[in-house]
C-alpha cells in the first residue's frame, strides 16, 4: 500500500504548500482523503490519473479540504472524459454543499449531467462505512464547519490509515490512531494554542497514549513549521507535498 501526500498544508498555503488531499493506493485501487482547492494541481505535479480514484472521503466541510470537488467534477466531465463511478462520502450536508459551492463559483454548470455515475454517501456515527472493500470508521472532533467534523480511521487490505481531521485535541483520537501503520495528524501551532486545532505542545503529551506505528503532522502552520529541524521523536514525520509512505 502506498500513501502519497498531494497537499500538506495549512488554509492559507503556509511554505507554499498545497491544500489537504491524500491519495492511497492499494495495488491499483485508489481513493483520497480529502480534497482541498489545490488537489488537481498536485495530481498534475506527480504525474497520477485522477480517473483511477474511485472514492473520495471527506473529513469536514471547510474549503480547503473539499472545495477541490468543484474542479476535480469539472475536470472529470470537460477534460478527463471520466466513465468510471466516482463516490463521494463525507458528513452530512456533504451533497449539498457541494451542490452550493459549484452553483456559486460555475453558475448552471449543474445543469448538464455528468457522463460517469457520480454519487454521494454521508457517514454514519453509529456503524463503519462498507465500500469497495474499505472500513471507514468516524469519531466527531472539535472543530466547526457548519456540519459535523471528522476524524477517519480506514481498514483496508490489513492496513490501517488514520487521519485527525482538523481539531484540537479530542480523547477520541486515542481510539482512531488504534496500532495503525499511519496516523495523519494536523498540527498548526508550535507552543501558541488556536482554538480548533492541534498544536505541538499539546501534541508532544499526548504522544504516550497513541499507538500508531507512524505518526504523519500536516497541516502546519508558520510558526510549526520554522521549529520542524528542532523536534525529533522516533515515530514522528513531517509531511511535505508529494512524500510517499509504503507499508
Amino acid at each position: 500500500m502506498k500513501l502519497t501526500i498531494i497537499g500538506s498544508g495549512d488554509a492559507f498555503g503556509s511554505g507554499g504548500r498545497l491544500q489537504s488531499c491524500f491519495h492511497v493506493d492499494d495495488n491499483g485501487q485508489a481513493f483520497l482523503i480529502d480534497c482541498g482547492v489545490t488537489s488537481l494541481i498536485g495530481f498534475y505535479k506527480l504525474g497520477l490519473d485522477p480517473n483511477l480514484v474511485s472514492t473520495i472521503y471527506i473529513s469536514h466541510l471547510h474549503g480547503d479540504h473539499f472545495g477541490g470537488l468543484v474542479w476535480w467534477i469539472l475536470h472529470a466531465r470537460h477534460v478527463a472524459n471520466r466513465k468510471t463511478s466516482l463516490v463521494i462520502v463525507g458528513p452530512k450536508g456533504i451533497e449539498e454543499r457541494y451542490r452550493q459551492a459549484m452553483e456559486v463559483f460555475y453558475p448552471s454548470s449543474q445543469d448538464v449531467s455528468p457522463d460517469f455515475p457520480l454519487s454521494f454517501k454521508e457517514f454514519d456515527e453509529t456503524a463503519p462505512t462498507e465500500l469497495a472493500g474499505i472500513r471507514t470508521t468516524v469519531t466527531p472532533v472539535n472543530h466547526p464547519s457548519g456540519a459535523p467534523s471528522y476524524a477517519l480511521r480506514f481498514e483496508v487490505a490489513g492496513k490501517i490509515i488514520s487521519y485527525s481531521g482538523d481539531t484540537e485535541w479530542v480523547d477520541g483520537l486515542i481510539d482512531t490512531a488504534a496500532a495503525a501503520d499511519v496516523f495523519i495528524c494536523e498540527c498548526f501551532g508550535f507552543e501558541d494554542k488556536t482554538s480548533y486545532h492541534m498544536n505541538w505542545t499539546t501534541l508532544v503529551t499526548k504522544l504516550p497514549s497513541i499507538s500508531a506505528r507512524r505518526i504523519l503532522l500536516t497541516h502546519m502552520g508558520e510558526r510549526m513549521l520554522e521549529q520542524i529541524s528542532n523536534l525529533q521523536e522516533p515515530r514522528v514525520l513531517f509531511a511535505n507535498d508529494g512524500f510517499t509512505i509504503n507499508f
